[in-house]
């Protein structure tokens, strides 16, 4: 990972989580344990503090950051997808942040709540526990079921485990010129149905 002091603030990243090494820290920043952080994540910890507690996952080219002197958090197995951007908020406790939305300033994301991909969450707005929200600007849609709650419980818990794979194997390696005779292919275990939801 790609790390920098500010004003003598150096990033903390606990040693159980996996933060890539095409990721970006800057200054106050707190990674948890079993954190994933994926590849071109951008955690600009120079004016506000962010916060990524236990088990969360921040995915490939996400950003994170606040105004002067406010904090930008994500709480335990908190779930952010692809190139998401959270400025000042907090996302609770199992909550998802689909692909590509926007948390603003001020907002805060209810435990186990989901917002949709590409929604846009106004600054200031509070998602209620257990709802899904969607659009943009994002209105409130309905309560989540106990199956989509279960899913995407089932989707944190891979990327924990990705975590733990990359501690374990991931490598960087020159590309080979083909492919090996017989190649393998990644065999998963298939927790987390795609087609159960079509918000993240």
């Amino acid at each position: 990972m790609t790390c920098y002091a500010i004003d003598g603030l150096s990033p903390v990243v606990d040693p159980s989580a996996f933060v890539h090494p095409a990721a970006t820290l800057i200054g106050d920043v707190i990674v948890g344990a079993g954190v994933y952080v994926g590849p071109g994540a951008s955690l600009r910890g120079d004016f506000g503090a962010i916060v990524i507690e236990a088990g969360a996952n921040v995915q490939d080219n996400c950003v994170m950051h606040s105004f002067p002197n406010e904090e930008c958090r994500i709480e335990v197995d908190g779930h952010v997808g692809h190139g998401a951007i959270l400025h000042g908020c907090r996302v609770g406790a199992r909550a998802l942040v689909g692909m590509n939305a926007v948390v603003m300033d001020g907002a805060v994301i209810g435990e186990a709540a989901i917002v949709a991909a590409s929604a846009l969450v106004r600054a200031g707005f509070a998602v209620p526990p257990r709802t899904l929200v969607a659009g943009v600007p994002a209105k409130l849609v309905r309560e989540l079921t106990d199956a989509e709650l279960a899913w995407k419980a089932e989707g944190t818990a891979e990327y924990q485990e990705l975590a733990r794979r990359c501690h374990a194997s991931l490598r960087e390696v020159a590309p080979l010129s083909a492919p090996e005779p017989g190649r393998q292919r990644l065999r998963l275990k298939a927790t987390y149905p795609l087609h159960r939801t079509r918000t993240s």
